[in-house]
């Protein structure tokens, strides 16, 4: 038995669905076909002798050994796409397709728009694909595969990725501006200070809200979080009708239009930072298309810190 991209490219939509039913569907394979795909999986376990797939109540999810053969999947098939783009381009300037994840919450989801430019002027032909609203950890995203770079919170080593730190941004305490402030808008505010001011703040689960939470509890505050929000435009309508306040990057706060007229206030004692850094595979190499995008990603973060926006130092 032969291992061919056809084989592969069904074990990797099985994966991805969760079904042999769902996956026939991407597929557009016939009802009747699949069993073709179940076949397909058995003839990829017969070859590697291993088990790929477990059934469970949710559907289907691979085992260890399936896992790593989606990884290598993931990897044959960019790559014969990418072969074949190559090869129709070859006279043609570089093409290809190329997903950017920004991380949410962070001043990077402020550089989409000049990143979109610079590859309009300098590579019209890679379509470019930014997400900064996803359901899934950014950095399995690019594990896996299913996105070629993000710019992500965090510095430290992840398995399966490579993190290069672009930046460190500081955290601001962003409010409704109003007539009552006790203090000057420039003057900054300490961490105790907030025991008792409604916070809209991002999940639990998210790496800003963890960061906030232990930035707090060293500065012995229990935050009084009114409401939990994932939507910077929901946020900003949020804060600027006075529901409460947040803690942001300052630059997202000063881009958003939804943050339109509110007060950004300096936070010390201690001061709230996060690193952010380009996340890229550590095993499925780059495309041309995505090497040219990451360049310019690269070339738009120089800019960006040459202009010494608020609250954002280099690393």
């Amino acid at each position: 038995m032969s291992v061919d991209f056809r084989k592969l490219k069904s074990f990797v939509k099985v994966v991805d669905a969760g079904s042999v039913s769902r996956a026939a569907g991407l597929l557009r394979t016939a009802q009747p076909a699949q069993p073709a795909l179940s076949q397909q999986i058995a003839a990829l376990e017969s070859h590697f002798k291993h088990k790929l797939l477990l059934r469970s109540n949710h559907g289907i999810v691979p085992t260890e050994a399936g896992l790593i053969l989606y990884r290598h999947a993931q990897l044959l098939l960019k790559q014969i796409e990418q072969a074949q783009i190559d090869i129709d381009q070859s006279n043609k300037a570089l093409a290809g397709r190329v997903s950017i994840g920004l991380a949410t919450y962070s001043a990077s989801s402020t550089l989409s728009l000049p990143i979109l430019k610079e590859m309009s002027t300098l590579h019209p032909q890679i379509i470019v694909h930014i997400n900064d609203s996803f359901g899934h950890v950014l950095s399995e995203l690019i594990m896996t595969g299913r996105m070629d770079m993000a710019m992500i919170y965090g510095s430290g080593p992840i398995k399966g990725v490579k993190l290069q730190p672009l930046f460190r941004e500081e955290l601001f305490l962003v409010s409704p501006a109003g007539p009552g402030a006790k203090k000057p808008a420039d003057e900054p505010l300490p961490l105790s200070a907030l025991a008792n001011v409604k916070l809209l703040l991002p999940s639990q689960g998210h790496f800003l809200r963890r960061l906030i939470d232990e930035s707090l509890a060293r500065a012995r505050v229990a935050p009084n979080v009114v409401s939990e929000i994932e939507s910077v435009s929901a946020l900003g309508a949020a804060v600027t009708e006075g529901l409460g306040s947040t803690i942001l990057p300052a630059s997202v706060a000063a881009s958003a239009s939804s943050f339109g007229g509110v007060e950004v206030r300096r936070l010390v004692r201690p001061a709230i930072e996060a690193t952010v850094s380009l996340c890229i595979s550590d095993h499925l190499p780059l495309s041309e298309a995505a090497l040219a995008t990451r360049s310019v990603l690269l070339t738009v973060v120089e800019k960006l810190m040459r202009s010494h926006p608020q609250g954002i130092r280099s690393v």
